[in-house]
């Protein structure tokens, strides 16, 4: 069972995606469980392409989340559950059904850490903690992330799994009608962020630095809450006239294909998804050097990072890779021959389903199978 309650559509989402396709359905048949919002149910129908049985769980609120509780306990026992696999998008989430599980005495509880931010307050720590002890293995999406969960967790129940990806999904030769219906007449470059509208990928920094860039066009591809503001930050600072804010897409892999450089200036991130498709399709990045990003992105090997919150310095390294075509493309090569290497989709998966043999087996439950 794959639990998750999320309430946008990112990163976390599709490698929750990417594992459901990759398990081995001769081993394992998962279930997809989410609530009703328009996210989860785009998920839901994601999943249901792949063959994936899907459940809604019935959300309520005030006094009556315990009895939330106790009907998800009661689903999870029902449907003989070995594995509740859930997917954080930040450190305090997914907690109801991680509780869940252990009152439906599941014998295997992961939870993978897509995202972790220091918990300051006493009583997030102290929820963390309650939530974390009937957890048999958390996975962190990077070496960083799992340093900084090791105060929250025992380190021998954290386990690191890079994000993986589809690499042959973004091994596309340029994508010539694509690219001429985004840039215009005049401009000599098409820098592409893809990413969802959230304070944590630092988009305000990009505006500021597109500004230090002239004549080339930013296309920026999600959505998310603070789509309204940026578009205002875009106006007032003078270049809405080349930025597009292009919504949630489903073809990455052409306007990737049409790029010539893509940059990710976020403030904080896990193993940052939109970077290693960024690579795999042989297109240089520029990315801030924060956790998570710098474990995929070696600075002047595989891209060039910057320190977040520096717009002029982004700036300089956008135009620094536009022009300094033959850079670039090193950068690129070894970008894409890394990635190849080390964030397949396959790598992560396989090493997903060894951790849930590995807590059955811990557990005294070894899985038969279907």
């Amino acid at each position: 069972m794959h639990y998750t309650d999320t309430v946008g559509f990112g990163g976390a989402e599709r490698m929750l995606l990417a594992t459901l396709a990759g398990l081995d359905r001769q081993r394992w048949r998962p279930v997809l469980l989410h609530y009703a919002n328009p996210s989860a149910v785009r998920l839901a129908e994601e999943a249901q392409r792949l063959d994936v049985e899907t459940r809604v769980v019935p959300s309520t609120g005030g006094l009556a989340k315990a009895l939330e509780l106790a009907q998800l306990a009661r689903m999870l026992h029902a449907e003989r559950t070995a594995v509740l696999h859930a997917h954080l998008a930040w450190p305090l989430r997914c907690t109801r059904g991680l509780l869940a599980a252990k009152l439906a005495r599941v014998p295997a509880v992961i939870a993978t850490q897509q995202l972790f931010a220091e918990l300051h307050s006493r009583r997030a720590r102290l929820k963390h903690r309650t939530v974390a002890a009937g957890v048999d293995r958390y996975i962190a999406v990077s070496r960083e992330m799992e340093r900084a969960m090791r105060p929250l967790v025992p380190r021998r129940r954290l386990s690191v799994v890079p994000n993986g990806i589809r690499v042959h999904d973004f091994a596309r030769t340029r994508s010539p009608a694509t690219r001429a219906a985004l840039l215009r007449s005049g401009e000599r470059a098409l820098v592409l962020t893809v990413a969802r509208l959230d304070w944590q990928k630092g988009l305000d920094q990009l505006l500021q630095a597109a500004a230090l860039v002239p004549g080339v066009r930013f296309v920026i591809a999600g959505e998310g809450a603070e789509r309204a503001r940026l578009e205002r930050e875009a106006t007032a600072l003078g270049i809405a006239d080349r930025v597009d804010f292009l919504g949630e897409r489903s073809d990455v892999p052409d306007l990737l294909a049409s790029a010539d450089l893509f940059v990710l200036p976020s403030l904080i991130e896990g193993l940052p998804v939109s970077v290693l498709e960024a690579m795999a399709a042989g297109v240089p990045v520029v990315a801030t050097d924060v956790p998570g990003t710098r474990e995929a992105v070696q600075d002047g090997e595989t891209g060039v990072l910057v320190q977040p919150g520096d717009p002029p310095a982004l700036a300089r390294a956008i135009r620094r890779l536009l022009e300094e075509r033959s850079l670039a493309a090193r950068l690129a090569e070894a970008g894409r021959c890394r990635v190849r290497r080390e964030f397949s989709v396959e790598a992560m998966v396989g090493r997903v389903m060894g951790i849930y043999e590995e807590v059955l087996a811990s557990s005294g439950r070894q899985h038969a199978g279907r």
